[in-house]
């Protein structure tokens, strides 16, 4: 497939783009500085783009087949954080443009301001408040594209993200905002990046999580 990245030169990012040449894909990495992605590829280009304008993302957009958004943006103490309903506007507007409808975007466990109720002492009362507004705007992020009709989205929801490589563990997934155990609490705390962009680029063969929301980890 023609794939077009979003948040290359991230650490989740550089996995997507690594793992899909791997597959064969065809990628266009957009990114805000071109050096910063050190893979070279037959198959891989790598442009310059501005994730807030439409103008700037249509072109790269046009002759996909889905996009693979893994933006990431740093929390806000002050001002509230707005760059992932901000970028996700843009890129629905170009995608709509170029006439592309697979969507595939990364966010966290947790964004629902309720669904950490079961998570441990630590991560209750101390990670989730001190990330909120990135969790908030992650929320608002996801609402946009539950109201979003036309184009074939899925909102992948990972766990702590580890900076390490693919696995070949199995995946555990749910509809939610955190994957449970029998009990109802959540599994685990932690994801290898590697598996979270082994398992976005598992959705481009798959209907499964089509227009939902998925949370996800590995056994």
């Amino acid at each position: 497939m023609r794939l077009a990245v979003l948040g290359a030169t991230g650490q989740t990012g550089q996995h997507v783009v690594n793992q899909a040449l791997q597959q064969g894909h065809i990628v266009t990495a957009i990114v805000r500085t071109p050096s910063k992605l050190t893979v070279h590829h037959q198959n891989l280009k790598v442009v310059e783009g501005n994730i807030f304008s439409e103008e700037s993302l249509t072109p790269h957009f046009k002759g996909q087949d889905a996009v693979i958004s893994c933006l990431g943006f740093p929390m806000a103490f002050i001002s509230a954080v707005t760059g992932y309903t901000d970028s996700m506007n843009t890129a629905l507007n170009a995608m709509r443009q170029a006439k592309v409808n697979r969507l595939i975007s990364m966010t966290s466990w947790y964004t629902e301001p309720n669904s950490g109720t079961k998570s441990s002492y630590l991560i209750r009362f101390l990670l989730l408040p001190m990330i909120r507004s990135v969790l908030s705007n992650m929320y608002q992020m996801e609402e946009v594209l539950s109201k979003t009709q036309d184009i074939n989205w899925t909102v992948v929801r990972p766990p702590g993200l580890r900076n390490e490589p693919a696995t070949a563990k199995e995946f555990l997934t749910h509809e939610g905002y955190f994957v449970p155990d029998d009990s109802g609490n959540p599994v685990g705390n932690s994801v290898a990046r590697g598996d979270v962009a082994r398992f976005m680029l598992s959705l481009l063969n798959s209907n499964a999580w089509v227009k939902k929301g998925v949370a996800m980890t590995t056994k």
